[in-house]
């Protein structure tokens, strides 16, 4: 497998043309049955998904939260804002599930790599349709139609750190399952499943830093997973509620 980190992509504002701005930076080496990982902050921007703090009225519970842990009660309104529900908030941190069934801190909301101070991130609306909309996109312009994930870094429970993860899925299988399936030894698999698409996501993220402003890399070799049609998306990734241990 190889990654590689595209360069030449300027500062991505609200109404930018992602799709032709990767197009240009690709040049002719996007090919079919490769992936590309788009970091979800310029897919937010370009999406218009940036509010100003000073825009921010927050409400009794931001106020009450915020006073709590040490937080811009504006920036606790936001989080409250993008969440289905407020789960954990411990540590100066909010553990919450986003409208998209994400669980994850402060809703994803980020204000790292704003282009203004005041500003805050939001995780795009719909991050499988933004995939979706930026494959279209780049086949039309390249004749090339890799599979787009767009990336988000998550902490995981128990470990130290921050992995990327796929949000946004057009064109890769998300999962490999292998239930059913042999081991080395002729037994059946039960519970094994690879996250093919998260996997991608964390390969692609150690081949540029955070403040490299290379937010989309090129991974080959995953040909296997890739598919013609766009797929069940990133939605497929979202354990159900049922199926919650920690609840």
């Amino acid at each position: 497998m190889e990654a590689r980190a595209l360069a030449g992509l300027p500062e991505v504002r609200p109404g930018d043309d992602l799709g032709g701005l990767l197009a240009r930076a690709a040049g002719d080496a996007l090919r079919a049955g490769e992936v590309l990982v788009v970091a979800h902050k310029v897919v937010s921007k370009a999406e218009g998904r940036v509010v100003a703090l000073k825009a921010i009225d927050p409400g009794p519970q931001a106020c009450r939260l915020a006073d709590e842990h040490g937080k811009d009660p504006r920036l606790v309104q936001a989080i409250l804002d993008d969440s289905a529900e407020l789960l954990r908030a411990s540590h100066g941190v909010l553990i919450t599930r986003t409208r998209h069934g994400f669980v994850c801190a402060n809703a994803g909301i980020d204000q790292s790599n704003a282009a203004s101070q005041g500003d805050l991130i939001r995780l795009p609306a719909d991050p499988d349709a933004s995939a979706r909309a930026l494959r279209a996109r780049l086949r039309a312009l390249t004749g090339a139609a890799p599979a787009v994930v767009i990336s988000d870094s998550f902490g995981r429970a128990w470990r130290h750190g921050q992995c990327d993860v796929a949000i946004g899925i057009a064109g890769l299988r998300p999962v490999d399952d292998w239930r059913g399936r042999p081991d080395s030894t002729g037994r059946d698999l039960r519970a094994t499943a690879i996250a093919v698409a998260d996997q991608a996501a964390a390969a692609a993220d150690l081949v540029r830093d955070k403040a490299s402003r290379e937010p989309a890399v090129v991974v080959r070799g995953l040909d296997r997973h890739v598919t013609e049609d766009d797929g069940q998306g990133a939605a497929a990734l979202v354990r159900p509620l049922a199926e919650d241990l920690f609840r």
